[in-house]
This record gives C-alpha cells, sequence and structure tokens, in this order.
C-alpha cells in the first residue's frame, strides 16, 4: 500500500489527532464582559460576565447573555443573579471559577479530549494573591496550563502597537471595572496606574445623577443604555435627549422623564476627573527618550469606555498629546491574549507562567 494511502482509508485518524492538539485559548476576564479569542478561529464569545445561580442550593442556573437578562428581574427567593468579577479581580472565587468552566467548555468544545491552554489578562494593579486566585480558577475550571498577562500589555498587542520596538507606546484601556494607563517599551511595562474607575462607575454616577435631580430611581441596565445613547465626555453643540424610564421615588409609581445629553456630560465628571489624573501621573513618571515618542505617535484608546463619545478631544485638551482610539477596541484585549500565546517565546519574559 502507498504511503498515506492508510491515513485516506481511515478519516477519523487525523481528527483523532487534532483532538490530542491542546487548543489555545486568551481570555479577556472583564469586569461587565468576557471575551474569548480562540487560536486559529479569533473572538468566539463575547458574553456578559453575569451568571444566575439558585438561591436554594447554589447551583448555576445560567451563564452570560442569558443571565444578564434576568438581571433585575429574578425573582429573589429562588435565583441570585452576580457579577463575579469586580474592579477587575475576583470578588466570587467558586462562582468565577463555574463561569470559567462554562465559557472554556462553550469554546473548546465540552468532550475535547485535551485540556486547552488558556492566557488571561489581569490589571496591572492587582496583588500577588489577586493573580494566584485567576490562575487556581483557571486550572479548577478545566486549564491545562493557565498563563496571565498584564491588562495594558495585552491591549497594546491587541491593537496592533509595535510593543517589542524599543520606543514608548502609551495605552489607556478603560473597561468595564478598571482603567489601566501604561507606557510599553520592549515588551514590558515601563511605567503604569490601574484605577479601579471604569464604564460601570459611569453607569453609577449616571443612575446617582438621576435619583438625585429627578427623583426617579433607574436599573444599571438603564444607566447603561443611557451613556450609549447620549453620553459624551464634553459638551456637545447641539443637545441630544432621550426618554428615561424608572420608579418614582416619592408616589412609587412608574414614570418616564427626558434627560439631555449634557446632563450626562456633569454626571460623570468625577470618574472622568480621575482617569484624567492617571493619565497624567503617568506621563510625569515616563522617562524623557519615552516622553518624546508619544509625542510623535499618540495615545491609544482600548476597551469599551473609549468608545464614550469625544473622550479622545477631551485627553488631548488636558495633556496636549494626540489620541486615539483603536480599531474595534472592545476587542483589543481579547485578541492580545490570544496573540501572546502565540508568540510566547517573545513575550515569556512579560508574563507570569505556571
Amino acid at each position: 500500500m502507498e504511503a498515506g494511502a492508510g491515513d485516506r482509508l481511515c478519516p477519523l485518524k487525523h481528527g483523532a489527532e487534532r483532538d490530542r492538539v491542546p487548543k489555545q485559548i486568551g481570555i479577556d476576564l472583564g469586569t461587565a464582559n468576557v471575551l474569548v479569542f480562540l487560536r486559529g478561529r479569533g473572538i468566539v464569545i463575547n458574553e456578559p460576565s453575569v451568571v444566575a445561580i439558585s438561591a436554594k442550593d447554589g447551583k448555576v442556573k445560567a451563564v452570560g447573555l442569558e443571565a444578564r437578562n434576568m438581571l433585575g428581574r429574578e425573582p429573589r427567593e429562588t435565583i441570585e443573579v452576580v457579577r463575579p468579577m469586580r474592579d477587575g479581580v475576583i470578588a466570587d472565587y467558586v462562582v468565577t471559577q463555574e463561569m470559567l468552566r462554562y465559557f472554556i467548555n462553550k469554546s473548546c468544545g465540552r468532550f475535547s479530549l485535551v485540556r486547552p491552554e488558556v492566557m488571561i489578562c489581569v490589571p496591572a494593579g492587582v496583588t500577588g494573591v489577586e493573580r494566584r486566585a485567576v490562575r487556581d480558577a483557571a486550572l479548577n475550571a478545566g486549564a491545562r496550563r493557565a498563563y496571565l498577562i498584564s491588562e495594558p500589555l495585552a491591549a497594546a498587542i491587541g491593537a496592533r502597537v509595535p510593543v517589542a520596538d524599543p520606543s514608548g507606546n502609551m495605552i489607556i484601556d478603560i473597561g468595564g471595572g478598571t482603567t489601566e494607563v501604561a507606557v510599553i517599551s520592549l515588551n514590558g511595562i515601563v511605567v503604569a496606574r490601574s484605577l479601579r474607575v471604569g464604564g460601570n462607575r459611569f453607569d453609577e454616577a449616571i443612575g446617582n445623577f438621576i435619583k438625585r435631580k429627578y427623583n426617579l430611581r433607574i436599573g444599571e441596565r438603564t444607566a447603561e443604555e443611557v451613556k450609549i445613547a447620549i453620553g459624551s465626555a464634553m459638551p456637545l453643540e447641539e443637545d441630544v435627549k432621550m426618554e428615561v424610564r424608572g420608579r418614582d421615588e416619592v408616589a412609587g409609581l412608574p414614570r418616564t422623564i427626558q434627560i439631555h445629553a449634557n446632563e450626562v456630560t456633569d454626571a460623570i465628571t468625577e470618574p472622568l476627573e480621575a482617569i484624567i489624573g492617571a493619565v497624567r501621573a503617568v506621563l510625569e513618571e515616563t522617562p524623557p527618550e519615552l516622553s518624546s515618542d508619544i509625542i510623535d505617535k499618540g495615545m491609544i484608546l482600548t476597551g469599551g469606555g473609549a468608545m464614550l463619545r469625544h473622550l479622545p478631544d477631551l485627553l488631548m485638551e488636558v495633556t496636549g498629546v494626540p489620541c486615539y482610539v483603536a480599531d474595534d477596541p472592545l476587542s483589543c484585549v481579547a485578541v492580545g491574549t490570544g496573540l501572546a500565546l502565540e508568540h510566547m517565546d517573545i513575550l515569556r519574559d512579560s508574563l507570569e507562567e505556571p
């Protein structure tokens, strides 16, 4: 029989061999969303980091989008809907582990013969205990090996910034729970600030503003919808407005109001000022040689918060440094974790290995 004929006669052989090769996945384990990058396929999962658990026995009822649809609508006696990640770190270890198990099985297949290699991003400012918690959760959820990468480095790689070059690159990653500001050169972080302020803090500020000014209580999903629809980092020349529905704090009845975009700008001033402070602090600590590179190249915005209207304009106005939004800012961190797995030999010194 000619060489290779046996392989053609046994078509299942190659499939079995492929199943024995460990899959490589990168996970952006965010406070608001979980994105999973599968090597060879790109982003395969983008779902909210929300879990619904039974109030009676603690068993997981739903994860991701299905669980988020229950948020604020669940019967408290039977179902509890939680966000196991808070400010970029694990707030509930057991629920986070089950959430990771769900997403790993969904991306790799529940009956895969070989457990995957996983790269997970963590905020630059987390403690050693918090890092170990993330790694242990991934290993217990079914990962063969779990590597950790700093979130700003992953964001820079995903934004296709030339991080290996001996020149300064500044990344501002605004996620749901944290904002990461870092200057990167030679595959490493030179200066960084990690701030536990992000998109969720914007939503909270909008909800508090509406409650204070209009005596109207709204849910976090409604606050997020307001931010996406009319939120802006700077006042708009042409004021836009939208209807907001909630519960009247005085009468206790449903009520509808109209809110203006410039009111939303006022509401989010405090979290914006915190982010601006972190950006200024990093620029002040950056070595002069790298500062000149940043002036030439500008700052790169990634994460969901980068999509806030006029945020690049605001940062440029207060720092004098050009600011740009990366292509597809939402997926930069997840893509960066996947690409980091593909280039382990180059990035090994910058990763935290098991």
